[in-house]
């Protein structure tokens, strides 16, 4: 470990072990941190910005609580994403529907105005990700969006690394089958 990272990580031992000790300074950091991440990826699961926004504030009481709990500080962020994510497949099942996201296009995005041809796509691969399942939302949220591996992935899923990946090429397929329909 070189000495940059030696340095980060007893600044991230340290700001974890003092938000377990109660220091709310030291907790809002590590809230700075992650909130912003953990937003993106709960509104790829939801689908809707309320939800994601309360799965997040759901997931900062628990960790709040629990994260005394989490044995590896250098997995901490992994923690944090997957119980975000959680509350947010949570949220969604006690709702007992699927949340609508509109997928608001502003040109203003692009110089130059949008691009039919990428417009269009961007269309499509919302669509096709409005028929997967919440947990398979998820799924990809966690491996393309918070950029987990397999092992990260299985500890946050339940199931193991082999399984995790059969599952992620399944959905990968139904995807690119969707897409070319």
């Amino acid at each position: 470990m070189g000495a940059m990272a030696e340095v980060i990580q007893r600044d991230l031992d340290g700001t974890v072990e003092a938000a377990v000790g109660g220091d709310e300074l030291a907790f809002a950091r590590l809230v700075a941190a992650h909130h912003a991440e953990m937003m993106r990826i709960c509104l790829v699961v939801a689908r809707d910005p309320a939800i994601a926004e309360e799965a997040v504030q759901s997931a900062w009481a628990i960790a709040w609580r629990k994260l005394g709990t989490v044995r590896q500080v250098e997995r901490v962020r992994a923690w944090l994403i997957s119980v975000a994510v959680n509350e947010a497949r949570g949220l969604l099942r006690r709702r007992g529907r699927r949340a609508r996201h509109e997928v608001s296009v502003d040109p203003s995005l692009q110089p130059g105005g949008i691009d039919p041809a990428t417009g269009i796509d961007h269309l499509d691969m919302q669509a096709a990700l409005e028929h997967l399942d919440p947990d398979d939302r998820a799924l990809l949220a966690l491996r393309y969006v918070a950029g987990f591996d397999s092992s990260e992935l299985s500890s946050a899923i339940g199931i193991s690394p082999a399984g995790t990946r059969t599952r992620l090429k399944r959905i990968l397929d139904r995807l690119r089958q969707e897409l070319q329909s």
